[in-house]
């Protein structure tokens, strides 16, 4: 075999390894970073939530990042079989994706006193 045409099977074989092994990898990074849900603030103290209406786009997948300001308090949205306690002054991420569009109600679902029943929201799907 001359030294040509070794070097250019060389030369092919490191492009096949580099496509094989590279190429995917940067695929890979794109196709996460293309796909990072949406992150929405949100807070709860006596007796509110801070937004009280969520708006999210049918199949929408979004972190709820909740921070209880003063008690325990927990949260919870049924139609999306999501729950979670929120200790005060941590933030808490709670991942839901959107379905059908409608309006759906969440709560707070631990007592957290007089006005606790009243402490709820709504997230309206597009």
């Amino acid at each position: 075999m001359s030294a040509a045409v070794s070097a250019t099977m060389s030369r092919r074989t490191m492009l096949a390894w580099m496509a094989a092994t590279v190429l995917p990898v940067v695929a890979v990074v794109s196709r996460s970073d293309a796909a990072a849900p949406r992150v929405i603030p949100m807070r709860a103290r006596r007796f509110v939530f801070i937004p009280d209406r969520v708006k999210l786009k049918a199949g929408e997948t979004v972190v709820l990042s909740i921070t209880a300001e003063d008690v325990v308090m927990g949260f919870s949205a049924p139609d999306f079989n999501v729950r979670a306690d929120l200790p005060p002054g941590q933030a808490v991420k709670v991942t839901l994706t959107a379905g059908k569009p409608g309006t759906y109600g969440f709560l707070c679902d631990i007592f957290c006193g007089s006005g606790h029943e009243n402490m709820s929201g709504l997230i309206e799907v597009a």
